[in-house]
């Protein structure tokens, strides 16, 4: 039984519509307020599409996170790879010498611009990298080619951070290059900030430029092991840092949306606090452990906002966000992503790739995960949110903190419905998930709440 204190309403009606069709949202769990008016939401959603070029002989290397130019990011902390059996492996700690011996379909290495960096950590907590990270740190560094590649990455990382050439060069002299080597190296193999780089920059067979490789185009199996080999990363840096109380996972998805590369990646960052929104988030969830339930799903559900559901996992368009925005939860008992099954981790997987394939390729956006940090006792589902960046915040918005949504949650919904319809006819998308009238619509759908097991 659920107690009577699990029973709370949303601290404000999270949608009311107005006589003339205006609709004011507000989220129930960051209180921002959102309004939808009539008119504006007719405008066409704004893509991005830059200039169209023939790709010619650049397929490869069309940005430093390209195939062929694996010598330009940092080392690999570890790759994906499909072996011949047809099945995923994830190698760690390859060396600069074997990175062509297998064909990564996504890579792992440590973000040149960390926001927390090395050097946080190691004078404010006094941490220390791993003993698989000085591994093979050592090991990379015992060959020629591992100490040209890191070289180079730090010359980059120096010349970026303002140093002059000539104290550059001084830094590397003959004297000195050992040393720097070792003692420069930490953020490279240790660090708390990593990037999961895919293998494609265009789609295969491409002709133009504006035919990204997005996580759309990949086949749902793919994308699997894109959020498994994301997820395992996850994993890794809780587990190399114990001073790391929140790991953010995020992708940002063409420029509009913050990408600096327009090549497929996400993005993990560890971090000593829960966050501003976690904070929020696990006060409420103290005073109603079924808010999850009540003020997302079980709404959503009330007011025909479900497009997608399959056995794990359940997807709706959102309301009160700034953008129009998809939200994906697990129904789980499991709140941590990195101990559930495959099973369950797939279900996420399939319905993220739906949302994406919905968008289509052109549609800058945001993938937000969020997930119970390691070292808070109250139950928080796994959930990804994705952000549709079709509009520009403007001086309205700056100076009311009311924000002009130009879809509703309504429009969102019956868009995908409809595109992903047509993307199951295609066979695009993962057998067994269903869609609009086709999902359960139970309530207490979520499992992360012992309560209601």
């Amino acid at each position: 039984m659920i107690g009577s204190s699990s029973h709370l309403p949303a601290p404000v009606p999270p949608l009311t519509t107005l006589p003339d069709g205006t609709i004011k949202q507000v989220n129930p769990f960051t209180g921002t307020e959102v309004w939808t008016v009539p008119g504006r939401g007719n405008r066409p959603l704004a893509e991005h599409k830059p200039e169209v070029r023939a790709i010619g002989d650049s397929r490869d290397s069309a940005s430093a996170f390209g195939n062929d130019r694996k010598l330009e990011t940092p080392p690999e902390k570890s790759r994906l790879i499909i072996d011949e059996d047809g099945e995923a492996r994830i190698l760690r700690g390859v060396l600069a010498s074997k990175l062509d011996d297998t064909d990564p379909l996504f890579r792992r290495v440590a973000n040149l611009f960390e926001i927390l960096t090395y050097d946080y950590w190691a004078l404010n907590y006094g941490h220390t990298m791993n003993p698989a990270a000085a591994r093979h740190m050592v090991e990379y560094l015992s060959e020629a080619q591992g100490r040209a590649h890191v070289e180079k990455i730090l010359r980059a990382k120096f010349h970026a951070a303002g140093m002059n050439p000539e104290e550059i060069d001084a830094l590397f002299s003959e004297n000195n290059i050992s040393q720097t080597l070792h003692e420069k190296s930490g953020s490279l193999f240790a660090g708390g900030h990593d990037v999961i780089i895919a293998r494609n920059h265009y789609v295969p067979g491409a002709r133009t430029t504006d035919q990204l490789a997005g996580s759309g185009t990949l086949s749902w199996q793919d994308h699997r092991h894109f959020i498994a080999f994301t997820v395992d990363s996850m994993d890794q840096l809780y587990r190399s840092n114990r001073y790391a109380r929140y790991v953010a996972v995020f992708q940002n998805w063409l420029e509009p949306a913050g990408a600096s590369f327009e090549h497929l990646h996400k993005q993990l960052v560890a971090i000593d606090e829960h966050g501003l929104q976690n904070e929020a988030e696990i006060a409420q969830v103290r005073r109603n452990p079924n808010m999850y339930n009540e003020w997302a799903v079980d709404y959503a559900s009330r007011h025909n906002l479900v497009f997608a559901e399959n056995e794990h996992a359940i997807a709706f368009a959102g309301f009160g966000h700034r953008w129009p925005t998809l939200e994906i939860f697990s129904k789980s008992a499991t709140t941590e992503p990195w101990l559930m099954s495959d099973e369950e981790r797939n279900a996420m997987s399939d319905l993220v790739h739906a949302c994406h394939v919905a968008a289509g390729p052109h549609i800058s956006c945001n993938e937000e995960w969020l997930h119970r940090p390691l070292d808070v006792d109250v139950p928080m589902p796994w959930r990804i949110v994705i952000k549709w960046r079709v509009s520009t915040l403007a001086g309205f918005e700056g100076g009311t903190k009311i924000y002009i949504n130009t879809i509703s949650p309504q429009n969102l919904q019956q868009r995908v419905l409809k595109q992903l319809t047509k993307a199951r006819d295609e066979g695009k998308l993962a057998p067994h998930i269903k869609l609009g009238d086709e999902c359960e619509f139970k309530p207490n759908s979520l499992k992360y709440n012992p309560a209601i097991r």
